[in-house]
């Protein structure tokens, strides 16, 4: 009787289910679309249309019209909604990051121009006083030029009510004050802005990956010192549940793990532990890490792109914020 299986060959081959682009696609456990993407988008107050970021190549500052054109293009593209991060002249800033907190400024007036060009696209806004001030931290110092926690949340919530009486439909405190989710919400519940979400960065690190984006929105040459005093340690883990269990308890709709690639670990440990919508953040060092070296011919550009955001996906996140959503979009049509 001949015999139908040999020790010598594997029963299971695992390669099978590879052989062909039909079954990969089959049998892929992690699809990335279009719906998980949030544009970043760096916008200043200034009159020209569009001003390149020297550190983010393909990343321009947008005037008010230009960002205009990009919700009309993240909507054409089916892209769901912007973050947006403001660049402003430099002679509005000052230690307290006043102009964070002005009605008319220019984060509203963009907020509301957006609204009303194309109002089903989702606006997430910055809440974070770094882009505002002279000094270049998130929030307010003290005497001793430490950040003052308590008096930095104050101003974080004004932030916060300007963005939402202005339509912004979700505040992302970014600073990672102690506290300040439970103030935001208990001031936006106050002033009748209850559909208005919060997406909290809980686990945001002291990263060296934020320069280029420092650049973009002005605040690295002011920056005095650095963040570690407030941003979290990149050696921790269970601190990083800690502050996201807080940050839920304090009334976050969504929150925030930043950067992405490094923190992969982070990723999956707060989506699997929380049942809370999570998002992660491909910033600015990682955006620049892949364009210079696609430039350089190192990488294929398009299938890092993908392969990138897949794998914050395959982490857990649902949703990814990214200065690559108008490519990643196009590349999934």
């Amino acid at each position: 009787m001949t015999q139908i299986v040999s020790s010598e060959f594997p029963m299971t081959r695992m390669r099978r289910n590879r052989q062909a682009d039909w079954v990969r696609r089959v049998t892929r456990e992690t699809v990335l679309t279009k719906g998980d993407l949030v544009w970043a988008l760096i916008v200043h107050d200034g009159e020209t249309p569009r001003i390149p970021v020297e550190a983010m190549p393909g990343v321009d500052r947008l005037n008010l019209d230009e960002a205009v054109k990009a919700a009309e293009r993240a909507k054409a593209l089916g892209i769901p909604a912007l973050a947006l991060f403001p660049h402003i002249d430099p002679s509005k800033k000052d230690a307290e990051g006043s102009e964070a907190l002005n009605p008319d400024g220019f984060v509203p007036q963009v907020i509301r121009a957006i609204k009303r060009a194309v109002p089903d696209i989702g606006i997430m806004c910055d809440v974070a006083l770094d882009p505002f001030t002279t000094h270049g931290h998130d929030g307010v110092l003290n005497a001793k030029d430490q950040i003052d926690n308590d008096e930095t949340i104050k101003r974080l919530v004004e932030q916060s009510l300007v963005q939402a009486k202005a339509g912004v439909d979700v505040v992302a405190p970014s600073d990672m004050m102690d506290g300040r989710i439970a103030a935001i919400r208990k001031a936006l519940e106050s002033h009748g802005c209850t559909n208005t979400m919060i997406m909290s960065y809980s686990a945001k690190y002291a990263s060296a990956f934020y320069g280029p984006y420092r650049e973009a929105v002005g605040s690295g040459e002011l920056l005095k010192g650095d963040k570690k005093t407030y941003q979290m340690d990149y050696g921790n883990t269970d601190e990083a549940l800690r502050e996201t269990a807080l940050d839920i308890q304090e009334g976050a709709d969504m929150v925030m793990v930043k950067p992405g690639l490094p923190y992969l670990d982070i990723v999956y440990r707060v989506s699997s532990t929380f049942n809370v919508p999570t998002l992660v953040f491909q910033i600015s060092g990682e955006y620049a890490q892949i364009k210079l070296a696609a430039q350089a011919g190192w990488l294929d550009e398009d299938k890092a792109i993908l392969e990138t955001l897949s794998a914050f996906k395959r982490a857990g996140a649902d949703g990814i914020v990214t200065y690559f959503a108008e490519q990643a979009a196009e590349l999934l049509s």
